[in-house]
């Protein structure tokens, strides 16, 4: 079943240009000449993986190359890691998804070319706005006229599903700022539309720059007022909301992640890289440095793991399947899954955020409505930790 062998794969490429002042993901700057050794290392992660995962080997459905910054890879390397999943797992079908996510400015048309011959079928480009100035803020590396010049590249090599992402709740954005840029955004015509809120993670420039004052954070108000704001903007575009932070034209949802909203198995490979399988979850280490010396001592890049059971799996379950919108907590699927019908679970829950507006429950299924959106850790954070109901 899904839930136990993975049928999706990430793959982590921690190369980029620069560090953006908001970043806590596991990048190098520079070091471009190590790509042939980390693009070995990653071919021999997937194969011994596969090896050890045995019975559990099956063929992906969908692929992911994150980082960082996938598309500065040489396509002969984009090429070799996708014909290593093949190999090793027993193939990516003809209805496969494969992703790579690219920033503007680092690819060009015959790039993209390769890609699509090789088997990519998405590409999801690190937008984050169409405003210049909020981009230099930011430490992007590109304006907003190659932003779109990136998206024309794409299309015009026959890119036919493609993400934008875009951040918002940024210390110097107003809510009209933030509509503005996010109707750029949507001029572009995009397939599928990522949004965030900003993060500030210790230790990133952009903390150091809140700390010592010379920015400061939008309210929690503001922010949810920003999130709301898009919600007609981008439904007028044509674009359902498919996920808590995903919204998407007929078609164009990324199946890769509702592996990880369904809490489904999944491979993972690279520096830094997660992987759930069997009810395991395991990371490798973090940097690039110390997943190179693993590799070459012919050692395994795992940097440690947890093992989920019972209670732990299906709550889990439960919250992240609440982000999928018009899926959320789906009984039958969940009863087949754990024997479980989640209304026996959690019913004082369920029914305490359907009374007040947070939840839409059916015969079905339980959802988020709009209004439950702004408080879905909230929801979450209560079925954590209701109680399961005496069995006697």
């Amino acid at each position: 079943m899904p839930w136990a062998a993975p049928r999706a794969a990430y793959v982590h490429v921690p190369f980029c240009l620069t560090a953006c002042a908001y970043c806590d993901f596991a990048i190098t700057t520079g070091h471009r000449d190590r790509m042939p050794e980390y693009l070995d290392a990653v071919v021999a992660e997937i194969h011994h993986g596969a090896a050890a995962d045995g019975a559990r080997c099956v063929p992906l459905h969908t692929a992911y190359l994150g980082g960082g910054t996938p598309s500065l890879l040489p396509a002969h390397g984009v090429r070799g890691i996708l014909e290593a999943l093949r190999a090793a797992r027993g193939g990516l079908g003809a209805d496969r998804e494969v992703t790579i996510e690219a920033n503007p400015g680092t690819f060009q048309i015959a790039d993209v070319d390769a890609w699509l011959h090789a088997g990519v079928t998405r590409v999801s480009l690190g937008v984050q706005s169409l405003d210049d100035s909020t981009l230099r803020h930011l430490g992007r590396t590109h304006d907003a006229a190659a932003a779109a010049h990136a998206v024309t590249i794409a299309r015009s090599a026959g890119v036919r599903s493609l993400n934008l992402d875009l951040i918002y709740g940024l210390p110097w954005q107003s809510l009209s700022q933030w509509k503005d840029h996010l109707r750029r955004a949507l001029d572009l015509a995009p397939d599928h539309l990522s949004l965030y809120a900003l993060a500030v993670e210790a230790g990133t420039p952009l903390a150091r720059q809140v700390q010592a004052g010379r920015w400061a954070l939008p309210d929690d108000d503001l922010v949810a007022d920003m999130y709301e704001a898009a919600l007609p903007i981008v439904a007028s575009a044509g674009l359902f909301h498919d996920e808590v932070s995903n919204w998407a034209r007929p078609g164009h949802a990324s199946r890769h992640n509702r592996t990880y909203w369904r809490n489904e198995a999944y491979v993972g490979v690279g520096p830094a890289a997660h992987r759930y399988i069997g009810g395991r979850r395991s990371w490798n280490v973090r940097s690039l440095d110390a997943y190179l010396a693993r590799h070459r001592a012919g050692a395994s890049p795992e940097d440690g793991h947890e093992a989920l059971t019972g209670d732990a799996i299906v709550g889990e379950t439960a919250i992240t399947a609440l982000r999928i919108r018009h899926e959320g907590i789906d009984f039958t699927r969940f009863r087949e899954r754990f024997g479980i019908d989640p209304r026996d679970r959690w019913p004082r829950t369920l029914a305490e955020a359907s009374a007040h507006g947070l939840l839409e429950i059916d015969d079905q299924r339980a959802c988020l409505t709009d209004a439950g959106l702004l408080v879905s850790n909230e929801v979450g954070r209560r079925l954590l930790h209701e109680p399961a109901p005496d069995p006697s």
